[in-house]
């Protein structure tokens, strides 16, 4: 069964909608975008999230250091590096989480370093954008469709059939234009291991606490 990532999350309002329907990740977007918060903001917003569900933030073309910085201040679960970050790119910023939470210590009080996982999204335009997966070493690949001058969350969706493709490179999340008008439909042709779904659960803009209700229970009864 793939798991649902409500992307987008800006308003104590739509903490109290995923903390009633629960999905398994969240998505706090720290880049340029109407839905975009501070990290101060989505702290904030984290302090009353429950606590089985998983904290994602979303950067485009951002800094090492300031990701770091995110990950103190919003005590992230998952990285979503949305832009276009390159392979080296990847392998500083796994340096500095190693640094971060070291995986061994002298000091026996130091804890497990805690696991975030690093997702890399690519704007699908055809089987080219697929071979450039290869290329990465990431926990997950964020697969969502490809419009001139923007990073996501456009609500379009693209030809599947290349996200089917994916798979042999990794984990898919499944993003773009998903709703639950054509979610059975991505779950029969792609079964991703997330679905990724952000205008899909709004109206006029904002969350809508049916929309994600109806989502969440559609991806989870579906067999």
């Amino acid at each position: 069964m793939s798991k649902v990532k409500i992307c987008g999350i800006r308003r104590k309002e739509d903490v109290m909608y995923v903390n009633k329907y629960l999905p398994e990740y969240i998505g706090f977007v720290f880049a340029p975008s109407k839905r975009r918060v501070s990290f101060s903001e989505a702290a904030h917003l984290a302090k009353s999230l429950e606590p089985s569900i998983k904290k994602v933030g979303v950067f485009v073309n951002e800094s090492c250091d300031n990701i770091i910085e995110a990950i103190k201040i919003c005590e992230l679960d998952v990285l979503q590096i949305h832009g276009d970050e390159r392979p080296v790119f990847f392998e500083e910023l796994n340096d500095k989480l190693l640094k971060l939470y070291p995986t061994e210590s002298p000091n026996p009080l130091v804890a497990e370093r805690k696991r975030i996982q690093i997702w890399k999204a690519f704007r699908v335009r055809d089987e080219i954008t697929l071979l450039e997966m290869e290329k990465y070493k990431a926990d997950g690949f964020v697969l969502d469709t490809f419009v001139e001058g923007s990073y996501g969350g456009v609500g379009k969706i693209f030809d599947w059939r290349l996200a089917v493709n994916a798979k042999k490179y990794g984990n898919i999340i499944l993003a773009g234009g998903l709703s639950s008008a054509n979610l059975i439909s991505a779950r029969n042709m792609v079964n991703p291991m997330v679905l990724d779904v952000s205008s899909g659960v709004e109206t006029d803009g904002f969350k809508d606490e049916k929309k994600i209700g109806d989502f969440i229970s559609m991806a989870r009864s579906y067999e």
